[in-house]
């Protein structure tokens, strides 16, 4: 029974809420005391500073490098630098020779090796494969069972290339762990590896290297053609080998094809990742390869462009390095959070002269928002380096007029149930079966736009999307967890139940709308005389509406009544001539 009333779910909501807010807390309390965090959120390059490294290429050929080249080598720089884990960093080329790189704080000599080095593409055979997670039968399978090799191996697909010491590393490769993503340039030649496709999901144990990424001659992506030379409507990548390629992918075709999976795939790495892992089908005599599968025009420009220069024969020297102070500075960001304390100043306002004491259950619920929003921003500066910037802080003040929409569209919708004779406890939980439908379809829209905010913008945009689409959470969960509970709770108090002048629910009130109704909707200010009036006139109209509204039986059985009378009127009429 317990489970049926009301006021226990509220409380049950509100010690969970209390729960989670305790358990973030003491996350950060050992963050603080391990020395992996300050308690702060992580500054992002326009409030912090950081530093500005300006790169300038080097070819192992002694060519120009064109722009094309440039470009591409930007967006290899820009993956590595996300892979490393530094956030909001700033990479964009200078004139033509150059590329600028500004990340926060000071990169380590890791971060600047991967800067650095030049793109590493390579072609190896697949010689096993297996499901990032395990199934219980794999886990179970005895390394001993893996036998040393019996001889020395005779090609790149041969299976005496996996060791025990091999086999080991494959199962115990996780490749949903942060650090699987990161660039891998160090895998050895002649060795067997193991390799993650994220794509796919798939992990392998791949052969020694075969063709570098340096002889491939071109890759475009486009339509298949059929051997009459219609298109199929399915988009492929074809690739061009130049010579010594060619030759290496003739073998190495005429070896997979006819094998059974997973022996017949090659694997396509870039900086260690697998890009692509597609069969041998055919031998290809010519150099001239063609990758098939589900692609989208998107997916096969994305593999065409990684093979035509994903092994870039480019390396850069840090020509210059300097430590660049914030962008935006101190200043800016006193403003910006003055700007928001006075949003909040004003919501407040605002929510008191409206709703009475129920302006403090609205401002208690925007402080709880920001304490799990502060909360969240931290724990993910010390996990996954996040940093805010003055754009995130933008997001997050702008999320207090989004929030403050929620509680509206719920105490109007109390006030509603109460105007149609309800008392102010079923009131608030009629009026909460209609409002939490709004309120979730309104925050899942943000929470959408946000993320396709996220993947479409660039630079700082993304900050602002990321706190948008953080604190439209934060708010789901405060809205369902704490206003809702609160609000089921202050029913049962003598002051809200009561209509209390100061509680917000006074009845002489109820029949006054307010200005602003929620979600941007504001009602038009009319004169109490020209009230009455427009009222007036609605009622006319709704009682012709509703005389206008009779059933077909019941306009036809008035028209019959009317021709009747009619007809009586006729026939007395020369009656009385007549006298």
């Amino acid at each position: 029974m317990a489970s049926k009333n009301p006021q226990s779910r509220a409380r049950r909501s509100l010690a969970w809420l209390t729960a989670i807010i305790v358990g973030l807390g003491v996350i950060m309390g050992i963050g603080i005391a391990t020395n992996n965090s300050n308690g702060l959120p992580l500054l992002a390059l326009d409030l912090e500073g950081g530093t500005q490294m300006v790169l300038s290429p080097e070819t192992s050929t002694g060519e120009a490098v064109t722009s094309e080249q440039m470009n591409q080598a930007v967006e290899i720089i820009r993956q590595r630098v996300d892979g490393s884990g530094v956030s909001e960093a700033e990479i964009n080329t200078q004139g033509d020779n150059n590329v600028v790189v500004s990340m926060p704080g000071t990169p380590d000599a890791q971060t600047r090796e991967l800067i650095q080095a030049s793109a590493n593409m390579e072609f190896r055979s697949v010689l096993t494969s297996g499901p990032f997670q395990a199934t219980p039968e794999e886990e179970r399978l005895d390394i001993s069972e893996i036998r040393e090799p019996e001889a020395t191996p005779e090609n790149g697909s041969d299976p005496n290339w996996i060791t025990p010491e091999v086999y080991d590393e494959f199962q115990s490769t996780d490749c949903t762990a942060p650090e699987a993503g990161q660039v891998r340039d160090d895998l050895p030649a002649d060795e067997a590896v193991v390799a993650c496709d994220f794509s796919t999901q798939t992990k392998y144990i791949l052969g020694p290297l075969e063709i570098s990424g340096d002889e491939i001659d071109s890759a475009e992506h486009g339509m298949a053609s059929t051997p009459t030379g219609v298109s199929s409507n399915q988009w492929v990548v074809n690739i061009s080998f130049e010579d010594e390629g060619a030759e290496k992918f003739r073998e190495i075709t005429q070896r997979l094809t006819g094998m059974s999976s997973p022996q017949n795939q090659f694997a396509i790495l870039l900086d260690g990742q697998i890009v692509s892992a597609p069969a041998s089908q055919a031998v290809i005599l010519d150099g001239q390869a063609q990758i098939s599968g589900n692609f989208t025009e998107e997916t096969a420009a994305q593999l065409a462009e990684q093979l035509q220069y994903g092994s870039l024969p480019i390396s850069f020297e840090v020509e210059s390095e300097q430590q660049i102070s914030a962008t935006l500075g101190q200043d800016q960001l006193f403003w910006g959070l003055i700007a928001g304390l006075i949003g909040l100043a004003l919501v407040a306002i605002y929510q008191f002269f409206q709703y009475r004491a129920l302006g403090l259950v609205t401002l208690t619920s925007i402080v709880i928002m920001g304490i799990l929003t502060y909360q969240a921003i931290v724990l993910l500066g010390w996990s996954d380096n996040y940093r805010l910037s003055l754009a995130g802080i933008a997001g997050i003040i702008v999320s207090i007029g989004l929030t403050a929409d929620s509680f509206i569209v719920y105490f109007e919708r109390i006030k509603d149930e109460m105007r149609n004779g309800r008392p102010f406890e079923a009131a608030v939980n009629y009026g909460w079966d209609r409002a939490k439908r709004t309120i979730t379809v309104s925050k899942l829209v943000n929470i959408l736009a946000s993320v396709v905010l996220f993947f479409v913008a660039v630079g700082n945009v993304r900050g602002f999307a990321f706190t948008l689409g953080l604190t439209s959470i934060a708010d789901l969960i405060v809205v369902y967890m704490f206003t809702h509970p609160v609000m089921q709770l202050l029913a049962k108090t003598r002051f809200f139940a009561s209509g209390h002048p100061m509680s917000g629910m006074d009845p002489s009130l109820l029949g006054q709308k307010p200005l602003y109704q929620g979600a941007g909707r504001i009602r038009e200010f009319r004169p109490e005389q020209e009230v009455v009036e427009v009222r007036a006139k609605k009622s006319k109209r709704s009682g012709k509406e509703a005389a206008r509204r009779q059933t077909i039986a019941e306009r036809r059985a008035a028209e019959r009544e009317a021709a009747l009378q009619s007809s009586r009127t006729s026939d007395s009429e020369p009656a009385q001539e007549d006298s």
